[in-house]
């Protein structure tokens, strides 16, 4: 089975992230749409961690990926991430005005795009997306050079409208945090799915999975820091944690940080050194990653229903 096959098992580990929400929060959410949210936060994140590594390496004499298969994954997950979008955008206008998708009307949907902030502002993510991923397929017949700074920027603008526009915004320094919090998230599991698709050889893992490591080590602390200030102005207070579904739902997403740190911290001390030396298999590594990628979706999960939750 390809890597690529075998990646798949994130979207039932997302999902099941969204089910332990709805369980934990029930009834204060979240809402259906919090389904679709997952997955246009997964591809984005990849787009997002693709263009990571790409810029990372654009000096590498072996670079991870050429212009060309760089501008083809990009068209191709930027375009999944487009259509995703547009039925986030039916699916949260069915949730603010029918409770149904057979229910929505034209004349509904409109005013929902025009007259609510947040169909406005997925309107704004739609359009990002959607330009990303016509002038990826655009670069990648006319065969042009790598973009990855333009890429980083296009797919790092597009997943931080909603945070920068969220209930944080309405702090000091708030819209930052929110920014740093989804970037950091985005870049953390979409360079290590990147990793998964791109990195075929033992070689490349042994150049690359320590420059991941590195790089997710800052992310997870920068995680730690936007979230539990987060948490702490939503919230309120600790007791929060267990009388609130909000609350609930951050302690799970909690937990699971530290599960990963604490993977994480044990990856950096065995399976970083053994790839280095050639000592691990590209195919091992590319099953201990998708087995933390898994774990990273349910996270993502719990963190698209904690957007719909009240």
């Amino acid at each position: 089975m390809t890597a690529t096959r075998r990646l798949l098992i994130a979207v039932p580990a997302a999902l099941c992230g969204v089910g332990l929400a709805w369980v934990l929060a029930h009834p204060a959410g979240p809402s259906p749409s919090a389904v679709v949210r997952v997955v246009t936060l997964g591809l984005g994140s990849t787009v997002f961690g693709l263009a990571a590594l790409t810029w990372l390496g654009r000096d590498d004499r072996r670079p991870l990926l050429g212009a060309a298969e760089q501008w083809r994954w990009v068209a191709g997950l930027s375009g999944a991430w487009a259509v995703s979008e547009a039925l986030l955008l039916v699916v949260s206008a069915s949730d603010a005005h029918a409770g149904r998708l057979s229910g929505l009307s034209v004349d509904q949907f409109t005013t929902y795009l025009t007259g609510s902030g947040t169909g406005r502002v997925g309107l704004v993510v739609l359009v990002l997306t959607t330009a990303l991923a016509v002038g990826a397929a655009i670069a990648y017949r006319c065969s042009a050079d790598s973009a990855a700074t333009a890429v980083l920027v296009s797919s790092g603008l597009a997943l931080i409208v909603r945070p920068v526009t969220g209930h944080m915004s309405q702090q000091l320094l708030g819209s930052a945090l929110g920014a740093l919090h989804a970037l950091a998230a985005a870049l953390w599991c979409g360079a290590l799915v990147a990793l998964v698709l791109t990195a075929h050889s033992r070689g490349l893992w042994a150049v690359w999975l320590p420059r991941y490591s590195t790089l997710a080590w800052r992310c997870v602390w920068v995680l730690m820091l936007t979230g539990v200030i987060d948490a702490l102005v939503k919230l309120g207070g600790v007791s929060a944690l267990w009388t609130t579904g909000y609350g609930r739902i951050v302690a799970a997403k909690l937990v699971l940080l530290l599960v990963l740190l604490a993977a994480g911290w044990w990856w950096r001390r065995t399976w970083v050194p053994g790839a280095v030396a050639h000592r691990v298999s590209a195919s091992s590594s590319t099953t201990r990653a998708i087995g933390e990628i898994a774990v990273m979706a349910v996270a993502f999960g719990l963190a698209a229903a904690l957007a719909t939750t009240g």
